[in-house]
């Protein structure tokens, strides 16, 4: 299958920004040249044409925290739907999370959701295992067999590792085999709340989770990073406070990155004023002055990533009292726009937001991604000027569980390649 997108304007953060041809062959990118020099001898006449006038192409996207939750409530999502969603995002792979029916701590699990993935063909799916056996916290899951079957990073993601000397454990033992350690931060004796613990939690009569409940666990990840030597990632940061300790940590020269979802820098605890269970995620939605320091950690390189934390849930999961629904929110389908609108404001550049949606991200899980010679056509292709109203109950995932329903967005993904495959297309639903 050989394929040229023609005339865009190619964006590769950090290595190249302008209006640029790319041809595609066998899965892979065979040379990116300057646009309007035409076509070399013996590229096929038959060859796919790409007309990228006015779309922006840029590395495919990459979220590394995703909850596909297959096998075990595939009434919630599967991987073909989770990884359709995806695509209609623009992301060409995604990391799903453990915290599966069974969990995701074997190799039986890991290699089942890669065939499967790879079966369908809409995204690459990179699984990340389980720290500890049934995310129970108490014994250190088998990484090697984990990362021999595909596994590209282990996390206990909705059950942080209260065990100190555990997590000092994982951390040497991912040391060993280069495995990625993704924390999700939380000490469990300070979130028995259901939102943020604020104004708002006082004025709904709800309990509240302090910011702390998440910064000393990162405290203390970034303290074992630096005791082991390991490099840690931080998962879905939402406090001023954990932006800081990030910061500083980064500035003495530990081996800490981080991520944030775009509802934290989108939204505040104000979206659940109207006991909003989709506005309902842990951790929580924060303060302005929250939102405020995780855009400033993304625009100074503090924050490394977006990833949606994609969270499909059932109906009757959320339409329950505020303090008994479930927590999270979906996001494969609107995170882009989501970023855009930081780009609009002038708080991020363009090749600072894709920098944290694309490279920054595989280069965390260590897989390739760029748009140079040799490397897996994983493309996408952005319209910056498109306009649309987001609909939930149109989109690809099973779930409708998002506060973005029904907002107004400029920019979305105009085409997702896969291996130098077109697996969407805005304007032609057909092609999945």
């Amino acid at each position: 299958m050989q394929m040229w997108i023609k005339g865009g304007r190619v964006l590769d953060p950090e290595e190249f920004d302008g209006p640029a041809d790319i041809f595609v062959e066998d899965g892979r990118i065979a040379r990116v040249q300057p646009a309007g020099q035409g076509v070399e001898a013996g590229f096929p006449a038959d060859a796919e044409i790409i007309d990228a006038r006015d779309l922006l192409v840029v590395p495919g996207l990459v979220d590394m925290h995703v909850h596909l939750r297959q096998p075990g409530q595939e009434y919630k999502e599967t991987i073909e739907t989770g990884t359709r969603a995806a695509a209609a995002g623009g992301f060409t792979a995604v990391c799903c999370m453990p915290n599966t029916s069974p969990v995701n701590d074997s190799e039986s699990v890991t290699r089942f959701i890669i065939q499967e993935a790879g079966r369908l063909g809409y995204a690459r799916v990179y699984p990340v295992g389980a720290v500890s056996v049934g995310l129970a916290g108490q014994q250190l899951a088998e990484f090697g067999d984990l990362k021999t079957a595909g596994a590209v990073g282990v996390s206990d993601d909705g059950q942080p590792v209260a065990d100190a000397q555990l997590m000092r454990r994982a951390l040497e033992y991912a040391r060993g085999i280069g495995i990625c350690v993704i924390s999700h931060c939380e000490e469990k004796a300070l979130a028995g709340g259901t939102m943020n613990e604020g104004v708002v939690s006082t004025r709904l009569g709800l309990a509240g989770i302090p910011n702390a409940a998440e910064s000393i666990m990162v405290m203390r990840d970034i303290a074992l990073s630096e005791l082991t030597g390991t490099p840690v990632h931080i998962a879905h940061v939402s406090t001023r406070q954990s932006v800081e300790a990030i910061r500083a940590a980064k500035v003495a020269g530990i081996a800490v990155t981080a991520e944030t979802a775009p509802h934290y820098f989108t939204l505040t605890h104000e979206a659940v004023k109207a006991y909003e269970t989709h506005a309902k995620m842990n951790p929580p939605l924060r303060t302005e002055t929250d939102r405020q320091a995780v855009i400033a950690g993304l625009a100074d390189g503090t924050i490394d990533a977006v990833a949606t934390d994609h969270a499909p849930h059932g109906v009757l999961d959320k339409q329950l009292e505020f303090d008994q629904a479930a927590n999270g929110i979906i996001g494969l389908e609107t995170a882009l726009s989501l970023g855009l609108r930081l780009v609009d404001a002038g708080l991020l550049s363009l090749g600072q937001l894709i920098s944290a949606m694309s490279k920054n991200p595989a280069r965390i899980i260590q897989k390739p991604c760029g748009l140079v010679s040799g490397l897996p056509a994983d493309i996408t292709l952005i319209d910056l000027s498109a306009r649309y109203t987001y609909h939930a109950a149109d989109g690809y995932s099973k779930a409708r569980n998002t506060p973005f329903d029904g907002w107004q967005f400029k920019g979305r993904a105009r085409y997702t390649i896969v291996g130098g495959q077109k697996v969407f297309d805005s304007q032609n639903h057909a092609n999945l």
